[in-house]
Parts: C-alpha cells; structure tokens; sequence
C-alpha cells in the first residue's frame, strides 16, 4: 500500500510545495540519515534543509537511497536549502548553493532561501567573532544576496526562491529592489508566536509562510527550565485528548488548517510517522481560535545576541 502524502500547494510561480515536510535543524550527525529514509518511506515528500546545519551530506546519503530501493524518484521530492550568513556577497552565491547540491548529491533544489537578513564576516568560519566574542558582523546588504539567487535561477540551479526570517519591511524592499517575489518566507511559527500579522500581510504579496519550529522548539539549545513547553500546554493537550491525538499533531494541524506550509523536525521514527498523520481530521473553528488565544509573542529563536546588527529582524512590530 503505497503510503499517503500531504496535499501541495501551488506558488507564486506555479510550481507546487508540499504543505507538509521534515525540518532537519538540530538533527544530530548519524541520526538524520536513518530520520530522512523513515520520512521518505512514510511518505514524505518535502526536506528542508540548510549548509549550516552540518547534515546536508548525511541528508543526501538517505536521497540517494531512497532513490536507489525505488521508493522516490528525484522529481517528486521537494528540497530546500539555505544561504548562510557569511555568503551574502553575490560573487559567493552561486559557489555555496553548488555546495549544498554537491552536499545533497542533486542537480538542482526546488527552493534556495537566503537563511537570515544579516551578513556575518566572511571568507571564515560560518560563526566568526571579534577578540571580545562577540558575532562579528559583514555590511554585505541581503539585497545583494538576493541578486545572487535570482542568477541562480536563471541558471537552473534552483527552482524557487525564498527568504527566511524576514520581517515585512525587509520583504518590502527585496519586492521593491529584486525582479522576483519570494515564494515563500520560512518563519518560526507556533500558537505561542502565531504571526498572523506576518501571515496576512504576506499573503496580500502572494508569498507563503513556511512555519519552522510548529512544535515551539523545546530542544533548543538554549531553553531555560522555566520555559513554558507548548506541548505541555493545559488547553493544547486537552485539545489533544478531545480529537484522540498527540499535541504535536494538533499544533502542526492548525498550521495546516491556516494554509501554511508547516515543516516538524524529529529523528524518532514513530513520531516522524505521527507527525505526518494530520490529514484525516479537522479542527472546529472554536479549537482554532483556542488555539490562536495562545499567542504571546513567545519567540523562542530570537538571536538576541546579534540584535546590534542592523539587519536584525525582530525590531519591528511584524
């Protein structure tokens, strides 16, 4: 029996994305291959990945595999990667996507993102500092590394183009500045930080939101223990029990339901399982306004520690 797959959506640019995929953020070296060939066999169709994470290789391995055994072919995958930080000159644009294909093992990614607004110093280390330990910065304009995705386009390299924690204003000027509009903008998203705003100002732009870290992100690295857990939430687990499902499902549902493309991230192949089983139920409108009652502007991937850059995305209202 061949396994169900998540309904797609259709771009800006006419190509489809499935609304449903595997975020591979955090998924440690030796667990993300064995997690990307359970996500495939169970019917995922959408990875999303990125240079930085240091798994593109070990994701590639699993594509590979999959291929091979019959199970997929290329084309009906949908893979993204990302421009990281220090690569926002135009001239290295083009090179580092070619590094995550040649990471990925593939001719081409359906979706590049430039993965942040803020440039780092380049030509170093992915994470470089200054003698204090602090971020050191590059004054490279995202602008520019936009310019460098849309060569990669016309070059075939990638199918579709998209920004990641960007803030409206940001978006704005890629719209006013590029000559192609994202198609997506890959957010941190939960009931906890909702994004209607982002969400629907986006969408009168015609561009998605991807909604990265659905699940509140618990495992980040620098969680406090007084943290609230999303998935812990009174209302959201009693939502849970109502519909005889997990609260992870019930939170990547809601995504679902509000038409954003929603990406959880694990490597536990029962819950890689689970957290595909969202598309035979449906949650009332009063549950999705429960649900919406949870936002609190609570942010968990803030990057308060490079908010001096100018670039910093999160001083604005959305």
């Amino acid at each position: 029996m061949s396994p169900k797959l998540a309904p797609s959506v259709k771009l800006n640019n006419g190509k489809k994305m499935p609304i449903h995929g595997l975020g591979t953020w955090k998924s440690k070296p030796g667990e993300v291959t064995q997690a990307v060939k359970d996500a495939i066999a169970c019917g995922y169709r959408h990875l999303d990945c990125a240079l930085v994470y240091g798994n593109e290789a070990e994701v590639g391995v699993a594509i590979k595999a999959k291929i091979e055994d019959g199970t997929v072919k290329r084309e009906d995958l949908f893979i993204t990667s990302k421009l990281w930080n220090t690569f926002h000159s135009k001239s290295l644009v083009v090179p580092t996507l070619k590094e995550s294909l040649t990471n990925l093992g593939l001719d081409y990614l359906d979706l590049y993102l430039i993965h942040w607004p803020m440039g780092y110093k380049e030509g170093g280390e992915k994470f470089p500092t200054n003698a204090d330990g602090t971020t050191a910065f590059s004054d490279v304009d995202y602008i520019e590394a936009w310019q460098g995705l849309e060569d990669a386009l016309s070059q075939g390299l990638v199918h579709s183009i998209g920004v990641s924690n960007f803030n409206k204003d940001q978006i704005e000027r890629v719209l006013s500045s590029g000559n192609i509009v994202p198609v997506t903008n890959q957010i941190e998203c939960h009931p906890y930080l909702n994004q209607k705003k982002l969400i629907d100002w986006c969408r009168t732009k015609n561009i998605y939101i991807t909604a990265y870290s659905p699940l509140g992100s618990p495992d980040r690295p620098w969680a406090k223990p007084e943290d609230p857990l999303l998935l812990e939430e009174p209302k959201l687990v009693a939502i849970a029990e109502k519909y005889k499902r997990t609260p992870a499902q019930i939170a990547i549902r809601y995504q679902v339901q509000r038409d954003v493309i929603v990406i959880p991230k694990s490597v536990t192949k029962s819950r890689i399982e689970s957290n595909l089983q969202v598309f035979d139920f449906k949650l009332s409108s009063e549950d999705m306004k429960t649900i919406d009652s949870f936002d609190c502007n609570g942010r968990a991937l803030h990057l308060d520690w490079v908010k001096e850059h100018k670039y910093w995305p999160f001083n604005t209202e959305f």
